[in-house]
């Protein structure tokens, strides 16, 4: 366990909580176009930016079972779906290293759609008795569009609380030393 590693785990707990009481008890009480913003797979999502495949996972996997929990829904279902959406957003960090500004949003838009989409599934294949209409479709769509929209701010409200307690990335540390005009390896005799 590194030395930095207590502070991010403290801070990674308050992040779930708080979000999750939030979503829970405000977010979720608000309609948009007839669906609700979910700022779970965004925050999940946001983690797995910011702090790899497995920090995103463990994340997803127990702010899905403390929403579980708390809505005394079947265990597990939220977990297994968030862990997917957090463990992707992680690797997508670790294999690209996507820089681009829209990538909070286009992430969030991939971890709404995995949450969504695959919380229905995995609904469907557990015989709850739900009508499946083109109503569940729009209501889909629409839930993408508008986690889309709130993306970016869960992303940079994330990213704010998390980033005190992260290690330096010596990738970015050596980009800036050459973009501020340090010498380039292949300046080098």
């Amino acid at each position: 366990m590194s030395p930095g590693t207590g502070g991010l785990v403290l801070r990674l707990v308050v992040l779930g909580v708080v979000l999750s009481v939030l979503q829970i008890a405000a977010v979720s009480q608000l309609t948009i176009f007839g669906a609700n913003a979910d700022l779970l797979p965004l925050a999940v999502a946001a983690v797995g930016l910011l702090c790899g495949s497995m920090t995103g996972a463990i994340f997803g996997f127990a702010v899905g079972l403390f929403v579980d929990t708390a809505l005394v829904q079947t265990m597990g279902l939220s977990s297994l779906v968030y862990v997917v959406a957090g463990y992707g957003a992680g690797r997508l960090r670790e294999l690209r290293d996507p820089q681009a500004a829209l990538v909070p949003m286009a992430v969030g838009a991939g971890a709404t759609a995995v949450a969504t989409v695959g919380y229905s599934v995995l609904q469907f294949l557990l015989g709850v008795d739900a009508p499946i209409s083109l109503l569940l479709l729009r209501q889909v769509l629409v839930t993408i569009i508008v986690n889309t929209l709130v993306a970016y701010p869960v992303y940079a409200l994330t990213r704010r609380v998390l980033l005190p307690a992260l290690p330096d990335d010596p990738r970015r540390r050596r980009r800036r030393a050459y973009a501020t005009g340090g010498l380039s390896p292949l300046s080098r005799s």
